[in-house]
């Protein structure tokens, strides 16, 4: 006889029935020997197969049911892990979801304040005008400044007022 596999062994129910309809067929069969005991024949072997073989159905079915028991307990002891795993998942959302909206408060914070600062350059700048600086004029870049006091002809230069543009040593 096959029986089904399901989740942690075979259907127990389909068992159950298998065991329970082999024992119907030996209380018949040991019946049957009841008759045949008075016909003469080796009735004391029968009897002994007979007894045998309801001792292990009796036996499967106890054996069936110790190893019950431990299934019972490792699904026990799954669900309870199961449980704990959910407990820490929820715990590690918790965390995670604090971590973004104190990254996104503090984002926020730093836009706001990129903006405020923008806001005044553009506050600042807005009064200054700025007049166009004729072709003609010599540049440092083009060569004509002069780099150096010596270059300009002055020795001296105030310490209580340098030239502007200069460093004073």
């Amino acid at each position: 006889m096959r029986f089904s596999v399901v989740g942690s062994g075979y259907d127990r129910q389909q068992v159950d029935s298998y065991l329970d309809e082999l024992a119907v067929r030996l209380t018949r069969l040991a019946a049957r020997v009841e008759v045949i005991v008075g016909a003469g024949r080796d009735s004391d072997q029968i009897r002994q197969e007979t007894t045998l073989l309801l001792a292990l159905v009796d036996r499967r079915q106890a054996d069936g049911d110790r190893a019950a028991r431990p299934a019972a307990e490792i699904l026990a002891r799954a669900r309870g892990e199961l449980d704990a795993a959910r407990e820490e998942a929820r715990h590690l959302r918790e965390r995670v979801y604090a971590e973004a909206v104190q990254a996104r408060r503090e984002f926020e914070a730093s836009l706001r304040e990129r903006r405020h600062r923008a806001a005044r350059v553009d506050q600042l700048l807005t009064g200054l005008t700025v007049g166009t600086v004729p072709v003609d004029t010599p540049t440092a870049a083009a060569g004509g400044v002069p780099a150096t006091r010596v270059a300009t002809g002055v020795d001296e230069v105030p310490a209580d007022r340098p030239a502007p543009g200069t460093w004073v040593a």
